[in-house]
């Protein structure tokens, strides 16, 4: 009798963790879809291909790597990196990953990493569609030491319907064809869509392009009327919402130096206040470097 109560307990325990993964792949997928699929127009990466690498390597952006140094694929320093890294152990004790500024800056630097190395030149002469032979291509060009990562990429893909996205039309994307036309790129953070302001933005000229009056741009982005956009600001195309994407709920950031509130705010797609009510914090509390917030 014990041996059967216990067998239960562990098939339904198994079934509530695997209940958990995949609400947390659906989020990821969810969050990065819009970002894998701009990357596919620009580099021939098929948006299947991006989003299981990213799925597996970091965990469905759960792992260290992802919520500390925003490295969702897993990439190491050579290459003549310059920037920052933080070590981790992997094959070796203590080796150096890329550390970035934002999972954006990750998408977009494991394309550059995939089409500057001469290794990998073969897989982009396959139909965009392949999506098999890329998976088998990046596992025969190293990009990953276990022997079944060809599988496990293409399991990830017809598991979830990722080829779906290998076919899907930029413009079909919210505000997708107006971006199309500028040469925008358009990235997706807690389902909400958001570009990066480049040279000569102003919330203004963003309205007119994007059909948005400017107060309701301003408002979506929780600044006054004075404030001016700076090259690199985070522009929300739509209300930013109350908590931050289930698959990062209950868990802490820990506060970088230079990061602000409203930049924490920004970068998870959350409105302001939810980042103080959550964690108690006084209305004159300031970011301290350090510190951690809980994000719900």
């Amino acid at each position: 009798m014990v041996c059967r109560f216990f067998s239960l307990f562990v098939f339904f325990w198994s079934c509530l963790v695997l209940s958990a993964q995949q609400d947390a792949y659906r989020q990821y997928i969810d969050t990065y879809k819009t970002m894998a699929v701009d990357q596919m127009m620009r580099y021939r990466i098929p948006a299947s291909i991006k989003l299981a690498q990213g799925l597996l390597e970091s965990n469905a952006g759960r792992s260290t790597l992802a919520t500390m140094a925003n490295n969702h694929f897993g990439i190491k320093t050579g290459g003549g990196w310059n920037g920052p890294y933080v070590l981790r152990d992997d094959d070796a004790p203590n080796e150096r990953f890329r550390k970035y500024k934002n999972p954006a800056e990750s998408f977009e630097d494991h394309s550059l990493f995939l089409s500057k190395r001469g290794r990998y030149s073969n897989l982009f002469h396959l139909h965009p569609h392949d999506y098999k032979g890329w998976a088998y291509g990046l596992k025969a060009a190293g990009y990953a030491t276990n022997p079944q990562y060809a599988e496990i990429l293409i399991g990830i893909i017809e598991r979830y319907g990722l080829h779906e996205f290998d076919r899907v039309k930029y413009s079909r994307l919210s505000h997708g064809r107006q971006a199309e036309a500028m040469g925008r790129r358009l990235y997706l953070c807690n389902d909400l869509v958001y570009l990066i302001a480049e040279k000569g933005d102003s919330f203004s000229s963003l309205a007119k392009d994007f059909k948005i009056r400017e107060k309701r741009l301003r408002k979506y982005n929780e600044v006054d009327k004075y404030y001016e956009l700076a090259e690199g600001d985070v522009v929300y195309l739509k209300k930013k919402k109350r908590h931050v994407a289930k698959a990062i709920r209950n868990t802490l950031h820990t506060i970088q130096p230079g990061e602000s509130m409203y930049g924490i705010a920004q970068r998870y797609g959350i409105r302001l206040a939810y980042l103080y009510k959550w964690n108690l914090l006084p209305e004159d509390y300031t970011a301290t470097s350090g510190d951690r917030l809980l994000l719900r």
